[in-house]
């Protein structure tokens, strides 16, 4: 199974000074690299749902048209935040593209900051959790130990995912990686940030010890001010638990909130 992470800045390119820019040639050549790729599950931060840089476009459902993904996406803020009145960032969120059938999706909010949402995906043998962590370390302690709960539940094969702003180093994880179990895909530290000159690990993509990792790569291309994140991989299920491929598949989708913080 391929998986990429991308945080695609709102597809408004590498440059910072750019952010208010149109997004739709842009947001062509991600789609057409991302094709290139052939992923079969994509988790995308920095979506941009219908702002006037899209032309009111929603382009998650853009990007899953043209690949011919299913897909799963939310505004980040909190259910009551102030920022959901903003215009232009009240469009802002994360998304997943999928290439077979989302089996559920839950949308879990953290207590704390100011980017909230908490993707939780399930596909047919696996779990993925897609965030974007606070840029204030407080705040993403509290958020880690949120994401802890979430995953010590989970009884299946997992992933947590995204763009975690780990600006005070991979040293700032490590109590999240011991208490969990989880284990960095990114084994040799690859930066991933500013794609123009990467010297920060800030994309991460950690995984239960059921799931083993055959590739990692972390391409160079200038589409963002982050640079994509491809893991392939593979799932170690138990014979019992493997589902025949006549099985129907149910989708359905719940909205919860991350107590503990």
């Amino acid at each position: 199974m391929r998986f990429l992470l991308y945080n695609i800045c709102y597809a408004t390119g590498p440059k910072v000074h750019n952010y208010a820019r149109s997004s739709r040639k842009n947001l062509k050549k991600i789609t057409t690299f991302m094709r290139g790729l052939e992923p079969d599950l994509i988790g995308l931060i920095e979506v941009d749902h219908g702002s006037y840089r899209t032309g009111g476009k929603n382009q998650v459902e853009q990007m899953a048209e043209s690949l011919g993904h299913y897909h799963s996406h939310a505004i980040k803020y909190g259910q009551e935040s102030f920022w959901r009145r903003v215009p232009v960032v009240r469009n802002q969120g994360n998304a997943f593209l999928a290439r077979d059938r989302i089996r559920n999706e839950t949308f879990h909010f953290f207590e704390r900051g100011m980017k909230k949402l908490v993707i939780e995906l399930e596909l047919e043998h696996l779990v993925v959790y897609l965030t974007h962590l606070s840029l204030g370390a407080r705040t993403r302690h509290h958020q880690l130990s949120a994401l802890y709960d979430l995953v010590k539940k989970t009884e299946r094969p997992c992933i947590v995912a995204g763009d975690f702003n780990m600006l005070w180093g991979e040293r700032e994880i490590d109590m999240f990686l011991a208490a969990t179990g989880l284990q960095d895909a990114n084994t040799e530290g690859l930066p991933t940030y500013p794609s123009k000159k990467p010297y920060r690990h800030l994309d991460f993509v950690l995984h239960s010890k059921e799931i083993k990792v055959q590739d990692f790569k972390v391409p160079m291309v200038p589409f963002s001010d982050h640079l994509p994140v491809v893991v392939d991989f593979d799932v170690e299920v138990e014979k019992d638990q493997r589902k025949s491929p006549r099985e129907s598949h149910c989708y359905c989708s719940s909205q919860s909130v991350i107590n503990r913080c």
